[in-house]
């Protein structure tokens, strides 16, 4: 190859592995943390962040503890920040989780309750909506899920 040619082809080379590893980037969800989910709660409800905003309707991940679910052919669940020994469900409001997303899982993926560290990735939904089916109101959704044991 002749001398001149070589930093060409060097470049080319570099070019074509950063446009790989950034297309494979792009389809990666972005990770989501509890606390990155309002700006602030208080007695005057809540407002959701920045982040939260700006993700919603995009692929997100959130690493968390499944809560035990209401029945168990159930196909969603409650991600918590803490694990959780009690049906969030089945409490007062004084006990219920203050930090929670409900989980819906994609089509065909079954529902294993587990006491162990879990991650979910699927889309993050944000704003009150109740379930046509359980009556359940949440604020903080991430439907179509599948979820790994960490």
């Amino acid at each position: 190859m002749a001398h001149h040619l070589r930093p060409l082809v060097v470049f080319a080379l570099a070019l074509m592995l950063l446009i790989g590893t950034s297309a494979a980037k792009a389809d990666d969800p972005t990770r989501l943390g509890f606390g990155d989910l309002y700006a602030s709660v208080g007695v005057l409800g809540f407002k959701f962040s920045d982040k939260a905003r700006t993700l919603a309707g995009k692929p997100v991940a959130m690493r968390g503890f499944m809560a035990p679910p209401l029945k168990p052919e159930a196909d969603f669940f409650v991600l918590t920040r803490e694990p959780v020994s009690l049906c969030p469900f089945c409490q007062s409001d004084a006990d219920w989780p203050s930090d929670i997303v409900v989980v819906s899982l994609q089509a065909g993926v079954g529902l294993t309750p587990n006491t162990a560290p879990i991650e979910v990735r699927g889309v993050l939904e944000i704003g009150s909506r109740t379930d046509p089916r359980t009556g359940f109101v949440s604020q903080v959704r991430i439907v179509d899920a599948r979820l790994r044991h960490l």
